[in-house]
């Protein structure tokens, strides 16, 4: 009987302890809520100032004209009276200029009776992308639509306006920005490799073999083509050359793959019915909840490549995937594809799939490369030296 009540004992401190653990849990979770709005409502006031100033700046500049040197005798007078904060710099001050410009003018086009920009832009979005930006469209209307640069950081919005100057491109990476999590650094990397160009235009079955909501999250993750511009080959190369230089490059490779990839292991091991398959390159998305798996061919596409890839996607889902994960996404990467080809390959397959085309960085034109000189000559001329 003692025993019994030990454990009794044991059990509600047990008990206790789980509901005070889950109470814990609960209690920070609503503080980092509050955290979170208290950045975010920072943010949001200092970008309202920035807005203002440059509204009141540009005002002043059109009724008196005045020129660089009155921002040169504002910055100096602001730095000292107002010497805890930073961002009077003259250089800020003009970028608050363009920035009250560049979205005061769009405003007043949104405003009058064409909302086609603003409805455009969301037509170029995906997923839960495009969800996001409807919802802000169905509650603060076209005319706020530009509602998204409050969640944004001065910084990501002088990348955006100094570097993409198509307003449909800016709103895509804006949403991007907002649902993925980009920093500036990984945000001007996307710009560099142009993801807003590339988005969307993979052939796929995604469609078909994915629910709606699924479908287009999926697509919007992946693009055609790949540009792996930390490569180059002089001579012929193939699929493997490709996955030792992508895997010797990783931190470049998840970069140009886009947010939330995880790389899991190149000449991936699986065994089926006593035999040893080896997977390319095997990924897993955080942010999807789903492995994809990549092919590499160093030849146009060919449709038998769909039914290996196809067979290594029903192997993870059944091997790998735990409760929790979606189902596996297959991704075929070669030179060149023809789009019909590859449509008819995909039209009955059950798996998702996606074909891409990849490029490699420029190499030296085997001409050029010849009229330079050999390290033999360049020592022999050395030692005459």
């Amino acid at each position: 009987m003692a025993k019994n009540t030990n454990i009794q004992v044991t059990d509600n401190l047990m008990d206790n302890f789980r509901g005070y653990a889950a109470l814990l849990r609960k209690i920070k979770q609503r503080v980092q809520v509050a955290q979170q709005r208290s950045i975010y409502a920072v943010n949001e006031e200092m970008l309202r100032m920035y807005w203002d100033i440059g509204e009141m700046l540009q005002q002043s500049q059109d009724t008196d004209g005045w020129g660089k040197k009155t921002l040169q005798r504002l910055s100096v007078d602001l730095k000292n009276d107002y010497s805890e904060i930073k961002g009077f710099s003259v250089r800020n001050m003009q970028c608050m200029i363009q920035f009250f410009n560049e979205y005061n003018q769009e405003l007043t086009m949104v405003k009058g009776a064409d909302s086609s920009i603003a409805q455009s832009a969301v037509a170029q979005l995906d997923g839960t992308s495009k969800q996001i930006a409807q919802s802000l469209i169905a509650q603060f209307g076209t005319y706020n639509f530009t509602l998204p640069i409050r969640h944004l950081s001065w910084t990501h919005n002088l990348i955006l306006l100094q570097q993409v100057k198509d307003i449909r491109a800016r709103y895509w990476y804006m949403i991007q920005c907002i649902t993925s999590h980009w920093n500036t650094r990984y945000l001007q990397e996307a710009i560099k490799l142009d993801d807003y160009g590339k988005h969307g235009a993979l052939a796929n079955n995604f469609a078909e073999t994915l629910p709606v909501p699924e479908a287009s999250d999926v697509k919007s993750m992946l693009k055609d083509p790949y540009i792996f511009d930390m490569l180059t080959f002089t001579d012929q190369y193939n699929e493997r050359d490709v996955e030792i230089g992508l895997v010797n490059h990783v931190e470049k490779f998840l970069v140009e793959m886009g947010a939330g990839f995880a790389f899991m292991g190149r000449q991936y091991h699986i065994e089926v019915s006593g035999g040893d398959y080896y997977i390319d390159i095997l990924m897993y998305n955080a942010f999807l909840h789903r492995y994809l798996v990549i092919e590499l061919k160093d030849t146009e596409f060919m449709p038998e490549y769909i039914g290996k890839l196809n067979f290594y996607c029903s192997a993870v889902d059944d091997i790998l995937c735990r409760e929790g994960d979606n189902r596996t996404i297959g991704l075929l990467l070669c030179k060149t594809k023809d789009r019909i080809k590859a449509e008819y390959a995909l039209r009955d397959i059950q798996k998702p799939i996606g074909i891409s085309d990849y490029e490699l960085g420029q190499a030296l034109p085997k001409d050029f490369r010849g009229s330079l000189p050999t390290i033999e000559e360049i020592e022999k001329e050395l030692e005459t030296i």
